[in-house]
């Protein structure tokens, strides 16, 4: 009796767990259902979309970055948080890495901190310290449809690297050379350096004290736009881009503010190239080899030569503001330019050209010229003709450079004719320089301008006066 009632416990006690465990079954399979429904509407995510990285581990160290890299899917969206993470890295896959001015990745190895490989890769926001030397760069793009924005970049190397990248967008980064001011040219990298990189858009980028600012070669319909280039050798160098445009970019203390070489069909508008005379071959704008491109809207002030153009032919260069310059505009070996409504104001030497022929200059103003205008247009009936004797005289001896727009040296300059005819000159020059258009430079309207002269005379004026007043009183006291 006693071993029945066992049997059966036992057996009530067994079917119990049964059911409980098929409960449990049938609850584990309503989850798992659930959470497929789920992950089929995106309401849960069935790869990794959106990782969270730490960038210090428990040892305060910095965390390597390549094995976050590795751990996320395809298209994922990592965000760096504070802290450093160390490189080199690279990414082989499309994902967007976004951190903030907390996040640094450092890297001291002679390779690229960061090389992208793949297509539709996205860096916004975070540091990046790299110490390894030229020819690395801090990044490094070969894949295309990539994105750089917001980054801060201090390298020993080269800024961005691009290789057969095409539709790249770099926007909003910062670049800066890293080591020491003495650092010869050849040991720097370029800032932002494309090759072969056609329909890539460069804009609102400040380069400091890297060898180029921005490089192009051979990259075709790129965008290069509102970029600030500070202490470089060529703030914009451009080689081989037809069709494309460098617009509203400001260039300051480089030896070139933009060499243009080898292009065709682009534009080169709205420019601010000061100080640029580093070098004897400083230049505001070197325009070599380029045919059929715009050149308009410009300032270029206080630059060794403010506009060098050589061995180009077809352009039209308008409107632009040549201020403070030793030389205004050089040519040499140019045919077949347009050169009109442009603004030359206090520069040593207006214009100068050297085996150069049919050229035109129409309606620019010249402020060392006092032209005849009869009908009131505002365009004089007397042509400029640009005398070569001041450049000759200095070019012999320096030291006349002291003697610049002095009575003698004016007087002496009307008297040296020979060869006139063969002389570049503006056929109908400007009268004043209200009757050209000024935007886009800075400090020449007409007003300024008139204030500025006005100033002058008083001060002329005043001094005389002053020097009149002690003559007569040195005269009554020796008396």
């Amino acid at each position: 009796m006693n071993d029945r009632c066992k049997n059966k416990n036992k057996l009530k006690k067994k079917n119990t767990i049964k059911n409980r465990n098929t409960n449990k079954r049938f609850q584990f399979s309503k989850l798992a259902l659930v959470a497929l429904i789920l992950i089929g509407f995106g309401l849960l995510p069935a790869f990794q979309r959106d990782v969270a990285a730490t960038g210090v581990n428990e040892e305060k160290q910095s965390v390597p970055l390549q094995p976050i890299i590795d751990q996320a899917d395809a298209g994922a969206e990592i965000h760096l948080e504070t802290g450093r993470y160390s490189g080199p890295v690279v990414i082989t896959k499309p994902l967007t890495l976004i951190g903030n001015t907390a996040v640094t990745v450092h890297n001291e190895q002679e390779q690229a901190a960061i090389s992208i490989q793949a297509s539709d890769v996205k860096l916004e926001g975070f540091r990046v310290e790299h110490n390894g030397r030229q020819p690395a760069a801090a990044v490094q793009i070969t894949g295309s449809n990539s994105e750089v924005a917001e980054l801060t970049i201090r390298s020993k190397g080269a800024g961005l690297l691009l290789r057969d990248a095409a539709s790249a967008v770099i926007q909003d980064n910062t670049i800066e050379w890293a080591g020491t001011s003495t650092t010869p040219s050849s040991q720097k990298g370029n800032g932002i350096d494309l090759y072969n990189s056609a329909n890539s858009r460069i804009e609102g980028n400040k380069i400091h004290g890297m060898l180029d600012g921005i490089y192009l070669e051979n990259s075709r319909n790129t965008v290069v736009n509102d970029n600030r280039l500070i202490r470089t050798r060529y703030g914009i160098h451009c080689m081989y881009i037809d069709g494309s445009s460098v617009t509203n970019n400001t260039g300051e203390e480089n030896m070139t503010g933009a060499m243009i070489m080898g292009v065709k069909n682009t534009v080169v508008s709205g420019n601010t190239f000061r100080k640029q005379s580093t070098n004897v071959h400083s230049q505001g704008i070197l325009l070599y080899d380029v045919h059929r491109s715009k050149v308009q809207n410009n300032t270029i002030e206080g630059n060794r030569v403010g506009m060098n153009i050589a061995e180009s032919s077809g352009n039209e260069i308008q409107d632009n503001g040549l201020i403070r310059n030793f030389v205004g505009i050089q040519m040499v070996l140019a045919e077949g330019n347009q050169f009109m409504q442009n603004r030359f104001i206090s520069n040593v030497i207006d214009a100068s050209a050297m085996d150069s022929k049919d050229n035109i200059l129409k309606e620019n103003y010249w402020d060392s010229f006092q032209g005849l205008d009869l009908n009131q247009d505002g365009i004089s009936e007397l042509s400029y003709a640009i005398n070569p004797f001041y450049e000759q005289l200095v070019s012999r001896n320096a030291a006349y450079q002291l003697f610049f727009q002095s009575p003698g040296m004016v007087f002496l300059s009307e008297l040296h004719s020979e060869g006139k005819n063969k002389w570049t000159s503006d056929e109908s020059p400007q009268m004043s320089i209200e009757n050209t258009e000024l935007s886009g430079t800075p400090g020449t309207d007409g007003t300024n301008v008139k204030t500025r002269s006005s100033l002058v005379w008083v001060i002329g004026l005043l001094l005389l006066g002053l020097s009149t007043s002690t003559m007569i009183y040195m005269g009554v006291w020796r008396k």
